[in-house]
C-alpha cells in the first residue's frame, strides 16, 4: 500500500490518502488540520517524518510523525517561520530544513531536532527576486535555490555538520534568456539538474559540476502542448525514481507533459502530453515508479495514472476528492 500525502490551502488541512497498487485506486483516510492556508509539504529522508508550511499567520512550518503501516498522521510541534514559504525539502540527512519564500526574497535554514520535530530557523539569506524552491544536492555539500523573478539560480555552499549556507563562486547563474526558474529536481546519477521555468514553462537541463556545485546550461526545451495559446503558467516537475522520465505539469492548460531522459546526455524528448486536473499546481510519483498522482488546485480533486514503464506514457486510472485547494503532494510506501 502507497500513502499519499495532499495539502489543501482553502481548507487548511492535509488529506491522507491510500493508493492500492493492485485495484489503482484513491481512498481517503484521514485529514490532518493545519489552521490555515497548508501548501508546501516535505517529507524526512526516513519518510517516518511529514513537514508542511502554514502559509497564513501564524507562519509556521508544522511536523507530523507518520505511522509507518497506516500512514496516518500525529502532529508532534510547529516552529515560526521568517516569512511565508513557497517551499520546503529536508537536507540529505533530515538534520536541517531549507526552506524558500517567494514574498519575503529569502531562503532560511532551521533545524530539526532528534525526534523529528523542526525548530525555529537558525539562519536567514536575502536571494534575488521572488525565491520559490530549494534543495540540497545529492552529496549534501551544495544547495541551490530559485529566483523567479531574477531569472537566476542561486548556488550556495553547505556545512552539513553546521547547517550554515555560505554563497559559491558564482553566487548565480542564468539558465537561459529570460529564464524564471520555479521547480527543480536532480537527476538519479546526480550529474544533472532539471528546472522548469513558470513564465514560458521552458525546461532547462543543467550540468551539475560535482567538485564545485556550479550549474551550466545544455539543453532548454518547450513543454507547452501543442497549440497552447495565453500566457504559460507552469508549476510543478518530477523524476521517475529510475531516472528514465520526467514529467511536468502546466496550470493554464491543465496539463502534463511527459519526457523520456537519455541516460548519456541527460537530455530530454518529448513523448507526449495528456490533460489532467484544472490548474494542476502540484503532482507527484509515487515510490516505486508505478504511478503518478496530480492535484486540481480548482477541481478539488485528484487524478491517478499508472506509468508504462517502457514507454513512460500516462494511462488514467480515476479520481478522488481531495480537501479545498489541493496544491502539494507527497507519498511513501507503507510497510506490509
Amino acid at each position: 500500500m502507497i500513502a499519499v500525502y495532499v495539502s489543501n490551502a482553502e481548507s487548511g488541512d492535509i488529506s491522507v490518502l491510500h493508493l492500492d497498487p493492485q485495484r489503482g485506486a484513491l481512498t481517503a483516510v484521514q485529514r490532518a488540520e493545519v489552521g490555515g492556508e497548508a501548501m508546501p509539504l516535505a517529507l524526512g529522508p526516513d519518510h517516518r517524518h511529514l513537514y508542511a508550511v502554514r502559509r497564513s499567520e501564524p507562519r509556521e512550518v508544522l511536523s507530523f510523525e507518520i505511522d509507518p503501516k497506516s500512514g496516518e498522521l500525529d502532529a508532534l510541534g510547529a516552529a515560526a517561520l521568517p516569512h511565508s514559504m513557497a517551499s520546503i525539502a529536508t537536507d540529505r540527512s533530515g538534520r536541517f530544513l531549507f526552506s524558500a519564500s517567494y514574498g519575503g526574497h529569502l531562503v532560511a535554514v532551521s533545524p530539526i531536532d532528534a525526534d523529528g520535530v523542526v525548530q525555529v530557523a537558525q539562519q536567514v539569506l536575502s536571494t534575488g527576486p521572488n525565491a520559490h524552491a530549494i534543495h540540497a544536492d545529492p552529496s549534501n555539500r551544495f544547495v541551490f535555490a530559485t529566483s523567479l523573478g531574477g531569472g537566476v539560480m542561486t548556488q550556495f555552499r553547505f556545512d552539513a555538520a553546521t547547517g550554515q549556507l555560505v554563497p559559491n563562486t558564482p553566487p548565480t547563474m542564468q539558465p537561459h534568456a529570460a529564464a524564471s526558474p520555479r521547480h527543480f529536481v536532480f537527476s538519479r546519477d546526480a550529474r544533472f539538474v532539471y528546472l522548469l521555468n513558470e513564465l514560458d514553462a521552458a525546461i532547462d537541463v543543467l550540468a551539475l559540476d560535482a567538485d564545485h556545485g556550479t550549474l551550466h546550461t545544455v539543453q532548454t526545451l518547450d513543454s507547452l502542448p501543442p497549440g497552447f495559446h495565453g500566457e504559460p503558467w507552469a508549476a510543478d516537475l518530477h523524476l521517475t525514481p529510475d531516472g528514465r522520465f520526467l514529467y511536468s505539469s502546466e496550470r493554464r492548460s491543465g496539463t502534463l507533459a511527459a519526457f523520456r531522459v537519455d541516460a548519456a546526455g541527460g537530455t530530454l524528448a518529448l513523448i507526449g502530453h495528456v490533460p489532467t486536473e484544472a490548474q494542476p499546481r502540484g503532482f507527484n510519483v509515487t515510490p516505486d515508479g508505478r504511478f503518478l498522482v496530480a492535484a486540481g488546485q480548482r477541481s478539488h480533486r485528484v487524478r491517478l495514472y499508472a506509468i508504462d514503464a517502457d514507454t513512460g506514457s500516462l494511462n488514467e486510472l480515476g479520481d478522488c476528492a481531495a480537501g479545498h485547494g489541493p496544491n502539494w503532494i507527497e507519498s511513501i510506501m507503507l510497510d506490509s
